[in-house]
């Protein structure tokens, strides 16, 4: 009986140990502070909302989702190092996020209309 309490306390320990050490190198992997590229900031979507709004206001709303990406992409004011993830799906996103914070608002040309 000695012996089996000696082999669970031990065995105890190990998982103990082995527990803290899996929880340290999860720690570790994660990011523990805000990248500089960072575009899922706050301020970041509201640079490139700013952005957005720009182009189409320019191209008086005339644009596809696809031709607004192109067209954000090539303007002077997008920051290409800083948005280097930024794609059509980033750009959809924001889109619906602009549509659902403007609940009257469901096209391109209606963001136009607005501004």
């Amino acid at each position: 009986m000695k012996m089996e309490l000696d082999i669970q306390t031990i065995m105890m320990v190990f998982f103990i140990l082995f527990l803290a050490m899996s929880i340290w190198k999860i720690y570790a992997f994660l990011p523990n502070e805000e990248l500089a590229d960072d575009d899922t900031t706050e301020a970041s979507q509201e640079e490139l909302t700013t952005l957005m709004l720009s182009v189409i206001k320019q191209n008086k709303g005339e644009l596809s989702s696809s031709e607004l990406f192109k067209k954000m992409t090539d303007d002077s004011d997008f920051d290409t190092k800083h948005f280097w993830r930024f794609n059509q799906n980033r750009l959809n996103q924001l889109l619906t996020h602009y549509y659902l914070e403007n609940s009257n608002i469901q096209s391109i040309k209606g963001i136009y209309n607005s501004l």
